[in-house]
């Protein structure tokens, strides 16, 4: 994986997790309860701090990341918080899509494994 895409992902990641958590804190504390504010909140916190590792890996690494540990931080960040503004919105409108519920915990275990992976790498 090019230290390019690395950066490229983290950096989009970062853009989007300001831009949702501004319309979560300004369009959508009108229509979210208090706890589906805090579980959107979550997605996009989760979402900024891979977004920072990823263009932190990017920048700071002499040697090549496997691919398998970008991998694991871009599929995590996708399944875990993209998941959870799906319920988060979809549970507002009345129309909870369900099978999102099952794929956080997915996107979790992929963030976990990044994380581990990381340590095996600077090991």
């Amino acid at each position: 994986m090019t230290t390019q895409i690395i950066i490229a992902t983290g950096a989009f990641f970062g853009m989007l997790a300001v831009i949702f958590g501004a319309f979560g804190a300004h369009a959508l504390k009108k229509i979210l309860t208090a706890d589906q504010l805090q579980s959107f909140e979550v997605g996009v916190k989760y979402q900024m701090y891979h977004a920072i590792v990823l263009v932190s890996i990017g920048l700071g690494f002499n040697t090549k990341i496997p691919s398998a540990i970008y991998w694991c931080f871009t599929l995590g960040v996708i399944l875990f918080s993209f998941s959870i503004y799906g319920l988060v919105l979809t549970a507002a409108k009345g129309k909870k899509i369900k099978i999102l519920g099952p794929i956080t915990p997915i996107g979790g275990l992929l963030l976990v494994s990044g994380w581990g992976l990381l340590l095996l790498q600077v090991l």
